[in-house]
């Protein structure tokens, strides 16, 4: 008998590279907990089509469309005291805006677009917990290959990996609230709910405000 958990968090952040699994997962733990949602709308940004078939003359505006975005929806989702207190899943982290600028972005448009964000972030929560659901970027691949939006499908494998390079080393600054990292190699938590039961024991522990690394016990698709 499937025995109910109580998640330990109030505000979970989902994260992970593109195609990792993020918007399935925080969907998944919503409607089980019943958990406030909040999806990023990243097919609404104009500029991202363009942007992966000329990343360096249309880093400037997808980045500053998406922060435009993201503030729009975070600024209405904790407008009150009382959305501060519901329970929240999240599948992204207002951070990422910063991860990914800096990655795509260089000289003046790179200092301009750090100064927005730091003028805007101070007016949003960090998350009481952060997940990173990794894979490896011949697996992430496939996934892009196998949900079919086919501006991404010529993705470079290289700013895939830039992006992962960008988040480990975020996790390297000592964040306020726990980060796990947890290797998601060979594991489709969606086939395998043995493996979605584990990462959701994983929140209904309390972690202490440090990253931590951790891998799934899964062997052969058996838990």
């Amino acid at each position: 008998m499937k025995i109910n958990k109580v998640l330990k968090y109030s505000y979970i952040a989902i994260e992970g590279n593109i195609g990792a699994g993020k918007t399935t997962l925080s969907d998944m733990l919503a409607r089980e907990h019943d958990y406030r949602l909040i999806l990023e709308q990243f097919t609404d940004n104009p500029f991202l089509s363009l942007f992966y078939e000329n990343p360096e003359r249309y880093a400037f505006q997808v980045e500053l469309f998406f922060m435009n975005m993201r503030v729009k929806q975070l600024q209405k989702k904790f407008a009150t005291k009382a959305d501060f207190q519901q329970n929240t899943i999240s599948d992204y982290f207002f951070l990422k805006t910063l991860l990914f600028a800096n990655s795509n972005l260089h000289g003046e448009e790179k200092k301009l677009f750090q100064e927005l964000f730091h003028s805007l972030n101070a007016h949003f929560p960090n998350p009481d917990i952060l997940v990173y659901l990794h894979r490896p970027v011949t697996e992430l691949k496939a996934y892009i290959h196998k949900r079919g939006r086919s501006m991404e499908e010529a993705m470079d494998p290289v700013y895939l990996d830039k992006v992962q390079k960008a988040y480990f080393g975020f996790f390297k600054t000592q964040p306020d609230f726990p980060v796990l990292v947890i290797d998601l190699e060979g594991v489709d938590f969606v086939e395998m709910p043995e493996a979605y039961e584990q990462i959701t024991g994983l929140l209904c522990q309390s972690h202490e405000n440090k990253v931590h690394f951790l891998k799934l016990k899964v062997v052969s698709g058996e838990m």
